[in-house]
């Protein structure tokens, strides 16, 4: 996460006009994380944020568009201009807000959880696979006897416990679970655990205007009950608002 920062700082300079200069709205996500987002048969956009995202523009006026990116320079590239708002199951985190600003939350803070082919897998000292640049990497990076294994992408992780790379992997709990319920041989493992502050759209800091607006239909989606509709379809075991 450190590296992601310093680089999306070096790029900060460039990009304070986007969204001022643009009459669209150019929204990021990963497209390769669902349940939260992901290219359905068609290649488009799908899931939950898919949803929430499109919601959130009719809501506040805005012509918006979707454009996938690497996780890994997701926030450089919103930084630099190459899109206006990052709406990819980014957890709101104090390190992350020292280079983006984020809207308020969309979602509480959902449960990671460990992903295993052993029920007694080591969890406190053995090697853990992570996405790269996420909360829960830097949970692994901070307990004192496990070895953190970073992979650029979800299903690297995963294939590393399957592979014997990793004892476990740890990940959202909406995104491991429908894996482990696929595959008899890998099972969700350990406790619940939460990280970040809840999931937020993650814009430029100089777009206070666009992140207003975020903000204010995050809360009409709040008060008239369709955000807690869309998280019960969608992320069935999180809490809702």
């Amino acid at each position: 996460m450190r590296t992601l920062i310093l680089s999306a700082v070096a790029l900060a300079m460039g990009a304070s006009a986007a969204f001022a200069e643009s009459k669209t709205v150019r929204l990021g996500t990963e497209g390769a994380y669902p349940p939260y987002n992901f290219l359905n048969d068609d290649g488009e956009v799908d899931g939950f944020e898919r949803h929430v995202g499109d919601e959130l523009c009719k809501r506040a006026k805005l012509t918006c568009e979707w454009v996938t990116n690497d996780w890994d320079s997701i926030i450089p590239n919103l930084v630099s201009g190459n899109y206006d708002a990052i709406i990819a199951g980014m957890s709101i985190t104090d390190e992350r807000k020292e280079v983006i600003d984020f809207s308020e939350a969309y979602t509480q803070p959902d449960p990671s959880v460990f992903l295993a082919a052993s029920d007694d897998a080591d969890l406190e000292t053995g090697v853990i696979a992570a996405q790269a640049s996420t909360i829960q990497a830097s949970r692994i990076a901070e307990m004192k006897g496990a070895t953190l294994l970073e992979f650029a992408t979800p299903e690297e992780t995963v294939a590393a416990v399957r592979d014997g790379e990793a004892d476990a992997v740890l990940a959202d709990k909406a995104y491991l679970t429908p894996i482990a319920d696929a595959d008899d041989e890998l099972s969700i493992v350990g406790e619940d655990i939460l990280i970040g502050g809840g999931i937020g759209v993650g814009v430029r800091q100089s777009d206070t205007e666009l992140r207003d607006k975020l903000t204010k239909a995050i809360q009409s989606m709040k008060k008239d009950g369709s955000l807690n509709k869309l998280i019960k379809k969608w992320l069935p075991e999180s809490a809702t608002f």
